[in-house]
């Protein structure tokens, strides 16, 4: 029973001498191995949401947890969830201000100029800045959460999104259609939608995501040295 289920301990897992899965076959591993821990961590995700200034800590928190299923590492969801959401909260304000501020703003620039290009054609211009700001941000959002929850500074972290993102841009595509395409859908689809998204619509996009971008984040992407939650000791510059 999934409310019966320790979660404190870890689960079978993947045993060492099992040849690595790829493509579907090793999504639906993920899916099979950690179904209890992906509906948990829905809803752990949106109780954290509810006082809406701790949305940043919650996306961070839930990307760590998803990125250690990615890694095949043993998941404790209510452990990992909070050890993530209380030690990396200054880390998570700055990955949510590189991305869902400027990705919202481009966003709405974009449809608004677009609305007045059809009066003004010098409106394409700053429409133009706006949808190249929005599309770098979509392709780069998920590799920098994945850099910056192994501890890299952020500096660092942003330079390798942006190599990543702008440089091998087949799989962050796929991470930003699959990931905010049926985030968005969700969105859009409520109430209709509305026991889906309290069930698994942001812990299933947030894997997906995460799941096209495993392989680039994990040879291009170097092991933290210490823990991230010390680089929180100090302010962001």
């Amino acid at each position: 029973m999934l409310f019966q289920k320790d979660y404190n301990t870890p689960g079978p897992g993947i045993r060492p001498d099992e040849p690595e899965k790829t493509g579907p076959a090793r999504l639906l591993q993920i899916l099979q191995l950690e179904a209890g821990a992906i509906f948990l961590l829905n809803l752990l995700f949106l109780v954290s949401c509810i006082p809406v200034v701790t949305i940043p800590p919650a996306i961070f928190a839930m990307n760590q947890v998803i990125r250690k299923m990615m890694l095949d590492q043993p998941v404790l969801c209510l452990y990992d969830y909070r050890a993530a959401f209380r030690t990396n909260w200054k880390r998570s304000y700055g990955a949510f201000l590189l991305t869902a501020v400027p990705m919202a703003a481009s966003g709405f620039g974009a449809w608004f100029y677009l609305m007045q290009a059809s009066r003004n054609l010098m409106m394409l211009v700053p429409f133009l800045v706006c949808s190249t700001i929005l599309l770098v941000t979509l392709l780069t959002s998920g590799c920098l959460y994945g850099a910056m929850s192994t501890g890299m500074k952020w500096t660092s972290a942003l330079r390798l999104a942006l190599t990543l993102g702008l440089g091998m841009p087949l799989r962050p595509i796929l991470a930003a259609v699959t990931g905010y395409g049926l985030l968005l859908f969700g969105i859009l689809e409520l109430p209709i939608s509305l026991i889906y998204m309290l069930v698994l619509g942001f812990s299933v996009p947030c894997l997906l995501s995460n799941f096209f971008l495993r392989t680039l984040l994990r040879d291009y992407c170097p092991a933290a040295e210490e823990p991230a939650q010390e680089e929180d000791s100090h302010t962001i510059s």
